[in-house]
This record gives C-alpha cells, structure tokens and sequence, in this order.
C-alpha cells in the first residue's frame, strides 16, 4: 500500500481571501501495484473520503478506519484533512475540487480508474461532498483550484447523515455558521438541494430517522431534487441511529450510542452501489 501526503492547498491568492490557518493534505491509501498486478483488476475506483465535525474539526472515527475498509473491498482510498474554522467557503470546497484533479492526475500511475473517481463524506463532511457534486462549474472553485468544470467533477457522492438545507430548525446550525464565517453573502451557497441539476452527480445516501443533530429532512428533500432533475441516487434511511455513526460498530465508536448494528449495513450497500456505479461484476 502507498501511503503518502500530497498538498491540496487552494489558491486564496487568486481568490482574494486569506490564507487558512491550517494546510489542506490529501492521504493515500493506494492499494499495492503487486496485488494489482495478479488480479483482474489492475486499474481500480477510488474513494475520497471527508470526515466530518461541522466544520469546525475533522472527525477521527470518520476517516482512516473508513478508507481503510474500503480498501479491504478492494478500492483506492483517499482521506481529506481540509481546512476548518476560521476557513470558510470556498476553501474546503476548493481543496476537494483539487483532490478529485490530483486523484485523476495521478491515476495512471498508481492503478486508478479516472473514470471512476467518488467522494464519501460525514455530517459537514457531506456537505462538503455535495457542495461540489453541485458547485463543481462555479467560477468560484474553478479559480480557488484551478479546474475547468469537468476534471473536478466527481463521478458518484457517498452521502453519511449529510447536512444538506439551510433552514432552521432542520439542519445543523453549527454548520451553518462556520461554512459562512465572516460573510454573509456565503449564505446562499449552504443551502444545496436548490443546486441540483442534471449534472450532479449520482448520489448513494444514508440517515437515521432518529438523527436529531442533523435532522433527514436535508437527505429526503435532496433526494427529492435528485429525483426531479433525472439524476440516479439510492436513498436508504434507518430507523434507529443517532447522530456521528460512523461505521455504527466498535470500529469508530466512542460512546455505546454510536453502535447501531441494525444501521451497519451501510457500509456493504455502499460497496455493491460501487461496484454498480463502476460496472464491477462481483
């Protein structure tokens, strides 16, 4: 396996913003050229996975042990450290955008299958993913990373208990607050069921009915807007489960409340929606 760090900082330059406090790394978990080698598979999908903590942290249970396991079913794994608090838009957005194009810039080299590039993200983690699963043509993260609108374009969302709208009451306040920072006018970029369109790309979501710190109304109304614009999502919700499952086992929990064996699935289901997505024949 491959383990390395590679520097997806954003252009604040270019974007007239202030530098974050901290740097945004990329880390690999590329799977062995070996055992790509002596397998069928010798060019394989890749996950990015984006833990959460609203913006304001990244979560540990939410990271390596995640990419970890996706690379126990057989893909290439990626983990974000993006810049928080007092980072707000656009940076943590255009520090993924440059990871999707430096995940597809390297792929040749390391077995990766371009085409076939996903991001898997926690709570604020997925907002992140689905910000630029909808603002991935923006002008404003084309400049902060570079891209031209295509290249950083994902080509599936893994959404975990996602913040998704910007109301009150129904989605995660903390969030909220953090991703607008010192600027108002970052309001009218949170809320991201109102983005979709055609071009957003296929989404796998998963919630719990009981989740009260991320309440699934932003799952279900994204969902929604997934299914008027004609694009292509699973959508599975669980009854029971709070907030932060993670793995929902004792992998990624800290508290007995994040075990939720009736809610561990997840994990599985995402995998055969990949082997879907990628056309793998299992």
């Amino acid at each position: 396996m491959t383990v390395k760090k590679f520097d997806v900082s954003a252009d604040c330059k270019a974007l007239g913003i202030d530098l974050p406090k901290d740097k945004a790394y990329l880390t690999s978990y590329i799977l062995s050229a070996e055992l790509l080698d002596k397998t069928y598979l010798k060019k394989r999908p890749a996950v990015i996975v984006c833990p959460g903590g609203g913006y304001g942290f990244r979560s540990a249970r939410e990271s390596e042990a995640v990419a970890l396991k996706y690379c126990a079913a057989g893909f290439h794994a990626f983990v974000l450290d993006y810049s928080v608090t007092p980072a707000q838009w656009p940076i943590p957005q255009c520090q993924l955008s440059k990871s999707v194009m430096l995940v597809r810039k390297i792929a040749d080299e390391y077995g990766i299958d371009k085409n076939n590039i996903y991001v898997c993200g926690f709570s604020a983690g997925g907002h992140l993913a689905a910000s630029l699963g909808v603002h991935f043509e923006n002008p404003i993260i084309k400049t902060g990373s570079g891209a031209d609108g295509k290249n950083n374009r994902p080509d599936g969302l893994i959404l975990c208990y996602p913040v998704i709208i910007n109301e009150d009451g129904k989605t995660h306040a903390g969030t909220k607050e953090r991703f607008i920072g010192k600027n108002p006018e970052n309001e009218k970029y949170f809320g991201l069921d109102r983005y979709i369109t055609k071009n957003t790309p296929p989404c796998f979501i998963w919630h719990t009915f009981e989740d009260s710190s991320v309440p699934v109304h932003g799952s279900m109304r994204l969902a929604s807007a997934l299914l008027e614009n004609g694009v292509e999502y699973e959508l599975h919700i669980y009854p029971k489960g709070k907030h932060g499952l993670s793995l929902a086992n004792m992998l990624t929990a800290n508290e007995e409340r994040h075990i939720e064996p009736a809610a561990e699935s997840w994990f599985d289901l995402s995998v055969k929606w990949l082997y879907y997505r990628s056309n793998i024949n299992m």
